[in-house]
């Protein structure tokens, strides 16, 4: 009886040691996979809650399971957020920096109507200054504002398919108002083209360039567009008979 009770005594105790080391070591498990990134979540979740919106967190999870979604998706949502602060610093100091000049020649020119002792004919060239950098005004804060969301928007939405190459041929439409008057002949050399992306944001690319192509093209000049696909490219290429941009500029031209 005595070594019966012994054998059961040192079975249990064997036991109970077993599931210790089992639980410990399922606890060390389930904190370096489980604990650890839900810490290093919650650390990252309160720097951007201080504004730092540059921090990222590992994706240590499969990207198809709940953990990686959300590991994922915080990401996405870190740099999203970045994108908009840098937005945001970006459209005030173009905002200041831009819109100084025609500021003040609005308020100089108010001012002297206001002051009065002026012509007829002076009265209506500086209302009509006034009109103009108005709508110059205008402009200004519609570019700056797409430049900066262009550039700093790093997750594109509003994602759609689209035929490229009807954009394109719609973009010009839009813009025979300037290319018309120039007598500037068209050639245009595009396959059917299918294309996923957010096709409001990539119209307005195009109309820029474009319209710089006619803007600088002398009268009864050419553009020239194509659109060319290749097993997995796009190439597009417009080309016109304008001045073209000087060699000392064009280290400049991705510039602001």
């Amino acid at each position: 009886p005595a070594l019966r009770t012994f054998n059961s005594v040192l079975t249990i105790t064997s036991s109970l040691i077993a599931c210790t080391l089992i639980g410990t070591a399922a606890a060390a498990i389930f904190t370096k996979w489980v604990l650890l990134p839900m810490n290093e979540m919650i650390h990252a979740t309160k720097r951007i809650s201080k504004g730092d919106f540059k921090v990222k967190i590992q994706e240590t999870f499969d990207e198809h399971s709940d953990f990686g979604i959300l590991q994922r998706s915080f990401n996405h949502m870190a740099t999203e957020l970045d994108g908009i602060e840098m937005f945001r610093k970006d459209f005030i100091n173009n905002f200041s920096h831009e819109f100084k000049t025609p500021i003040v020649s609005i308020q100089g020119f108010a001012h002297q109507l206001e002051a009065g002792g002026l012509t007829p004919e002076e009265e209506r060239e500086y209302i009509r200054i006034i009109a103009d950098e108005s709508d110059r005004l205008a402009k200004m804060s519609t570019n700056i504002l797409l430049l900066s969301k262009l550039e700093n928007q790093a997750i594109v939405t509003d994602k759609s398919e689209f035929w490229l190459d009807e954009q394109l041929r719609t973009c010009l439409v839009l813009l025979e108002k300037q290319w018309g008057p120039k007598n500037i002949e068209l050639n245009l050399e595009m396959d059917e083209v299918k294309y996923y992306f957010n096709e409001n944001m990539l119209s307005q690319v195009w109309l820029n360039l474009f319209g710089n192509a006619i803007k600088f093209n002398p009268q009864g000049g050419f553009v020239k567009v194509a659109l060319v696909r290749t097993p997995g490219k796009i190439r597009f290429t417009v080309e016109d008979s304008g001045p073209g941009i000087p060699q000392g500029a064009q280290t400049h031209i991705f510039d602001k």
